[in-house]
């Protein structure tokens, strides 16, 4: 896969107070700092999130959408285990 020259997408993974969340952004750092304050989605904001446990770019919005949809159709292990496959490399505190 190469990226294009615009910011790519990213399908993330939190740890949350009871349970898991998966999203889209193109700004991971922004979007978990929204997750943290409780501007994040209604999950997030009812069982915030503990850790950012993995991150995958993609090269388009449409990509990540895709990406996410079958995530989310995954048990928690088999999220978990993705996670460990692509744990982030962007700081988000």
């Amino acid at each position: 896969m190469s990226l294009s020259s615009s910011s790519p997408w990213y399908v993330y993974l939190l740890e949350c107070q009871r349970g898991t969340y998966v999203g889209i952004t193109n700004n991971i750092a922004k979007r978990y700092r929204a997750h943290c304050t409780g501007k994040g989605a209604r999950y997030t904001r009812a069982n915030p999130p503990t850790a950012l446990l993995g991150a995958q770019p993609f090269e388009d919005r449409a990509a990540a959408s895709r990406a996410e949809y079958q995530l989310k159709q995954q048990t928690p292990v088999q999220k978990r285990r993705w996670a460990m496959c692509w744990p982030h490399a962007i700081e988000v505190d």
